[in-house]
């Protein structure tokens, strides 16, 4: 490659570091763009490729599981072969697989071209946070940059679930994904001309941690995803299920003994981080699930284009974005714990309610309203329990906590979505109007509980850690204070 494309072109530091800024946002709202547009066309997708329900529920498992799978390693391979390499390398993953799932023509193409997809955002998602570290240095620029980073998050997630119905609607759900392809190009443009090589750091890549992590939950997901057309008596089923959890405690035993692990065990020491990380998968699961059996009814029940179901997630993204953009002033009043506890709380009975959808029930009551309070909680809850992810780590542990914050969401994500099918396949599974009102109960209620179990662990472990954290702070502080000379 000549020289003019691997050195970035001469320009003003003000300059460059903008076009840096926005190769990083874009690129990373493209990601969270397709982790949620989906979901709003999964409808006309089963209609267009012949999934199944269960067989549907791969269309986002399979890239959130390697998504999740491969993010340490991801984060990991920037370290050490270059950030501006593997970020090009990742965003080349991500837009040819984004070519191939638009032009799938069944549904094994679409759930390998995902997963494909999946480890282009693996790669991806944790070298442009480590690029804007290093290029923009701490005080009032990286603040400025990571709220963007952050509100990128959210905007991502809530637009691509109204655009994913727009497009489903006016043009095809395929036009998502097939418009990552020019992005792409632009993007790897501006890469190669803006973002320095930067520097590489010496290490060995954790091969066999990433390869178990991924196969053991990868088979775990599938074995509980299996029985929503098999049972829990399938002979297969539970000889998957139990390979799926040997191979997650060899995952343990190598991370156990690994020079350089691509997660140190340790960072469970800490009871508020386990509870956070704990929490996270609990909570990912259950709105990931919301998203896969809401949109569905929606369209399958009361009858929505796809266009209106994307329309149909105003009342929750509205109300998430006004509470997310306060939260930081939330939290200096209330405290992290606090806004925590209480965010999972009123999600949990957004939860609830929803639950309780029927046939007959109009949109309002039984959909936006309990939307409203979803909003809410998500808005309330997903900053501090980031936060809580990254309390009291070691900075050689950064890394690996805030990159663990990552795989709990994804993989909280797959798994919560194939507990939610499996439960909801116990049921009436036909897809006719009362079929799936059925199933949506189901795995909606299913949910519910997912939330509950992540009250109980912020009950039990995030809030009596943060409080014995405190009082240890407390007492250092009162201590190096009884110990310094008077004037």
């Amino acid at each position: 490659m000549s020289s003019s494309l691997t050195a970035p072109a001469p320009a003003s530091d003000g300059v460059r570091r903008g076009a840096i800024l926005a190769v990083i946002l874009v690129s990373y709202f493209m990601i969270v763009l397709d982790n949620s547009i989906v979901f709003t066309g999964l409808t006309r997708i089963r209609e267009d490729l012949g999934f199944t329900t269960a067989g549907l529920s791969w269309v986002q498992n399979a890239y959130a599981l390697v998504f999740g799978g491969l993010l340490l390693l991801g984060a990991r391979a920037g370290d050490i072969l270059g950030r501006r390499r593997m970020f090009v390398i990742g965003l080349v993953i991500f837009s040819v697989a984004s070519l191939a799932i638009g032009l799938s023509t069944n549904a094994a193409w679409m759930i390998g071209a995902r997963a494909i997809q999946g480890i282009g955002s693996a790669i991806l998602a944790p070298t442009s946070l480590a690029l804007l570290a290093a290029t923009f240095p701490e005080g009032p620029e990286r603040t400025r940059a990571v709220a963007g980073y952050g509100s990128v998050a959210g905007l991502g997630a809530s637009f691509g679930l109204v655009l994913g119905g727009v497009l489903a609607d006016l043009l095809t759900w395929r036009v998502g994904f097939l418009i990552n392809v020019p992005i792409g190009i632009v993007l790897l443009i501006a890469a190669l001309r803006f973002v320095p090589a930067g520097e590489r750091s010496t290490g060995r890549f954790d091969i066999g941690g990433a390869i178990t992590s991924t196969v053991g939950m990868t088979l775990v997901v599938y074995a509980i995803t299996r029985t929503a057309e098999t049972g829990w008596t399938d002979a297969l089923t539970l000889v998957l299920l139990a390979a799926g959890l040997v191979v997650l405690a060899a995952f343990v035993l190598i991370e156990w003994r690994a020079a350089q692990p691509i997660l140190p065990l340790r960072v469970f020491a800490n009871r508020v981080r386990t509870g956070a990380f704990a929490a996270r998968l609990l909570f990912a699961g259950a709105m990931f699930g919301y998203f896969f059996f809401i949109s569905q009814y929606m369209q399958g029940t009361l009858g929505f284009t796809p266009l209106q179901a994307g329309l149909g997630f105003l009342p929750m993204s509205i109300v998430q974005f006004v509470v997310a953009v306060n939260v930081s002033r939330l939290t200096r009043r209330f405290g992290n714990t606090a806004l925590l506890t209480v965010g999972l709380v009123i999600t949990a009975i957004g939860m609830l309610w929803l639950s309780r959808v029927d046939t007959d029930q109009p949109y309002w009551l039984a959909v936006a309203l309990p939307m409203v309070l979803l909003g809410l909680g998500q808005g309330l809850g997903f900053a501090p329990l980031t936060a809580a992810g990254i309390t009291d780590i070691e900075p050689r542990d950064a890394g690996a906590a805030s990159g663990l914050v990552n795989v709990a969401h994804q993989l909280g994500g797959a798994l919560g979505v194939s507990i939610m099918v499996a439960v909801a396949a116990t049921g009436d599974t036909s897809t006719t109007a009362a079929g799936i009102a059925a199933q949506t109960t189901d795995g909606i209620t299913t949910g519910a509980l997912l939330l509950v179990l992540a009250i109980i662990a912020a009950v039990t472990l995030i809030v009596p850690g943060t409080r014995a954290l405190n009082a240890r702070l407390r007492t250092s502080s009162a201590s190096s204070t009884s110990t310094t000379p008077a004037d």
